[in-house]
């Protein structure tokens, strides 16, 4: 049975002029010459149709971050890394977005998760004097891009809020390029940019806030290296409660009286859950794509991980939540050791994570059986040997060859038998991830200790001030990461989040 469809809508022009049309080319040439369209070529070069109905913030913001040349850090599909909407489900599912869109400030959080600098603007919190400014000032650079927050109305186009990137402005006519990613429906086009203001100064009936703009751009460094804030099901949501609620709350306890009873008391009230919201950022190949040594960028890559990981090891509040995890046992054990997760079992669950990256799937590795997992070590370019995870993982009855790449650190020598010289080869751990945690938290968590003393003590333990340069830059990426979470999880407010001290 044929149903009733749809094959593009007409341009309203005026008000819109098509940028296909004479007038449309024009309007290109003349902003081309007074030099506010330098960011249109980047993003046109990886400019994308928006592929659900509702996907229009997911696929502005897939076109802006490829346009800046984010590395994503994970695979899109076989080895490549690139952002696709898929991958963009850390603040809200995406069976939600394709049933209902996204909000501005959810879109915003997106980005920040994903990497890239943001500040976001609704049209209460800025003049039309300041848009203008702004724009012209992304139009004329390849380090920014503008995404528009808007009402298709004042255009009189059909269709509610909407989001585009916005490709260029002309000076002289006051008009900005809107590059609409529903291309199914409209083509990029040309608006008077005080129409855009008029479409953006609106109220989203979702949230009951007015829509706006964010400026997208570019950390200096890379935003991320081992760990990331993971939030792709519900089960954040206790370890979040127990970060803002559960945590001060503890502070309270006036019979705390040093620095390793009070952290018994955070370990000890940890939810089960604790290593699902900060994860270490897995590295995937296919056993016939990989090889029998590891590339060059895979090599700089582990090795900038095993840094970091072996920066988190030499921290004093390691130390200290290693003991208090795991008083019974010499700090130094065998490299077999259970005292911490079963390596099996990590290699198992990052195998099936692995291999439901590589066919596609970026949101659950359900229906990912591992059949069998093995460690072995691969030559890296004359760097010495690297530690790889090899799984056979079965899916609807097909089998696929995994290798993870695993950073490993070692610990301090000791009399234990190793094949790595003295050392004993240690790999991400339950205890890192919550001395990482406890140095994302804002410093405010830790006003609440009654104790001056204890918490002048405290305070140094969890500093970001004296860290080496890669793992302050990791931490302090996961602060705002998290920061930006909390405050779009929820209800959102009119209010945006702080930005992190450094």
């Amino acid at each position: 049975m044929e149903v009733a469809s749809l094959y593009r809508r007409v341009l309203p022009s005026p008000p819109a002029v098509e940028f296909a049309s004479t007038e449309g080319k024009r309007l290109f040439a003349e902003a081309m010459q007074g030099g506010t369209m330098e960011g249109f070529f980047n993003l046109i070069s990886y400019f994308q149709t928006q592929s659900e109905p509702a996907f229009c913030g997911l696929a502005s913001l897939s076109v802006v971050l490829n346009a800046l040349a984010i590395d994503p850090g994970r695979t899109w599909k076989g080895p490549w890394r690139w952002f696709d909407e898929s991958m963009l489900d850390c603040c809200e599912p995406l069976s939600k977005v394709k049933a209902e869109g996204i909000t501005f400030g959810k879109v915003a959080c997106l980005a920040h998760c994903a990497g890239a600098r943001v500040q976001s603007f609704r049209a209460d919190q800025t003049t039309i004097h300041d848009f203008r400014a702004h724009l012209k000032r992304c139009a004329s650079s390849q380090d920014c891009h503008l995404i528009s927050s808007y009402h298709r109305r004042p255009f009189q186009q059909t269709g509610t809020g909407h989001f585009s990137p916005i490709g260029g402005y002309h000076a002289g006519q006051d008009m900005a390029l809107i590059l609409d990613v529903a291309r199914f429906k409209y083509p990029p086009h040309w608006v008077p940019l005080t129409l855009l203001w008029e479409a953006m100064n609106t109220t989203d009936e979702a949230t009951g806030l007015l829509r706006g703009f964010m400026l997208v751009s570019r950390h200096t460094s890379a935003p991320s290296l081992l760990y990331t804030v993971s939030c792709g099901d519900e089960r954040w949501k206790s370890m979040a409660k127990y970060c803002v609620e559960d945590v001060p709350n503890l502070l309270k306890d006036e019979s705390l009286d040093n620095a390793s009873t009070l952290l018994s008391q955070l370990v000890e009230s940890l939810p089960a859950n604790a290593g699902d919201l900060i994860k270490w950022v897995i590295e995937v190949r296919r056993k016939e794509e990989g090889g029998s040594s590891l590339s060059k960028e895979e090599k700089e890559r582990l090795n900038l991980k095993e840094k970091v990981l072996q920066e988190v090891r030499d921290t004093k509040l390691f130390r200290i939540v290693h003991e208090l995890q795991y008083p019974k046992r010499p700090r130094c054990s065998c490299s077999s050791s259970s005292d911490e997760e079963s390596l099996a079992q990590i290699a198992a669950t990052m195998c099936c994570q692995g291999a439901a990256f590589l066919a596609g799937n970026l949101v659950s590795r359900d229906g990912f059986c591992c059949r069998e997992t093995c460690v072995k070590c691969v030559q890296a370019n004359g760097d010495g040997l690297k530690t790889i995870i090899s799984g056979t993982v079965v899916s609807e009855g097909n089998e696929q060859g995994v290798d993870l790449l695993l950073p490993t650190s070692l610990s301090e020598t000791s009399p234990c038998n190793s094949s790595m010289k003295n050392g004993v080869v240690k790999y991400p751990s339950n205890t890192d991830i919550l001395t990482v945690l406890l140095l994302v938290l804002h410093p405010s968590t830790w006003f609440g200790i009654k104790d001056e003393r204890l918490k002048a003590e405290f305070q140094s333990l969890v500093s970001t001030e004296d860290l080496p340069v890669l793992l302050k830059r990791e931490i302090l990426h996961l602060r705002r990461q998290l920061h930006y979470l909390m405050g779009c999880k929820g209800e959102e407010t009119s209010e945006e989040p702080m930005p992190q001290s450094p």
